[in-house]
């Protein structure tokens, strides 16, 4: 029954990676929270669990997004280039430092992040005098950011890369597209150091590679591969006013999960 759970939770999570550039983390850590939860996983690491195992999955989530995303031209790949290598650097530190959080914490935090970031879409408050993409430098410092702080919260960032690309005006469908690609570092980096830092630990269930759950894993790839190009399409067709709605909606419910 879990795993038929697992299938529908990649669906999901699919349809969000290709609609929003969110590798669907803001929606699978909650669920899978819950499922641990019912499932019976230790509380000292279930919460880290539940953001290992996200991550992971957005390995799969992002490699179908970006690929329809490239296909109409919307992927800024000079900015996901200088943005990779901030990642990179953020995300090992993120998942150290999530480490060190403990599990109920953590989900307080996660639901507060979730709330703000929906304040911000929804009330499109940005800075006034917003200017053009940053340099190289710039790139980089805000890919180390975003990098640490999605390696925490068991995102794809896609819900830090998508404001800071639209308030440094670039349109909707490309900010989207090149979160989306960036995404596929941020899961990369942070899954593995998530494995590593949970390698030894003692509470953790059968079949678990360090704070990832492998049958939560397989179950929400083999779906959200699929239905990640459904959602990569329907973004290119939807307004973009309508898309920061939707996402902001998204991420007021998300957060509200969390804090009651």
């Amino acid at each position: 029954m879990e795993f038929v759970l697992y299938l529908l939770l990649g669906a999901c999570a699919g349809v969000l990676a290709g609609l929003f550039g969110v590798g669907g983390g803001i929606i699978i850590v909650p669920v899978l929270v819950f499922s641990f939860t019912l499932q019976g996983f230790d509380a000292s690491v279930l919460t880290h669990l539940a953001v290992g195992t996200s991550l992971a999955t957005i390995v799969f989530t992002s490699i179908n997004a970006v690929r329809e995303h490239h296909r109409k031209r919307a992927v800024q790949w000079p900015i996901f280039i200088w943005m990779t290598i901030g990642i990179l650097l953020g995300a090992g530190v993120g998942a150290k430092t999530a480490s060190l959080i403990q599990g109920p914490l953590l989900q307080k935090i996660i639901g507060v992040f979730a709330l703000v970031i929906a304040a911000q879409m929804a009330l499109d408050l940005k800075p006034k005098a917003s200017r053009g993409v940053p340099g190289k430098p710039g790139l980089i410092g805000a890919g180390g950011v975003i990098g640490w702080a999605s390696a925490i919260f068991g995102i794809g960032g896609g819900s830090l890369t998508v404001p800071f690309l639209t308030w440094r005006s670039l349109p909707m469908q490309q900010a989207v597209a090149t979160s989306s690609a960036c995404g596929l570092p941020i899961a990369v980096a942070s899954a593995l150091s998530f494995m590593l830092l949970g390698w030894h630990e003692e509470h953790l269930p059968p079949h678990s590679l360090g704070y990832v759950y492998l049958p939560a894993l397989v179950g929400i790839a083999v779906t959200s591969m699929f239905f990640a190009r459904f959602g990569a399409r329907l973004a290119h067709k939807l307004s973009p006013r309508l898309l920061k709605r939707l996402f902001a909606a998204l991420l007021f419910c998300v957060g509200l999960s969390f804090l009651i």
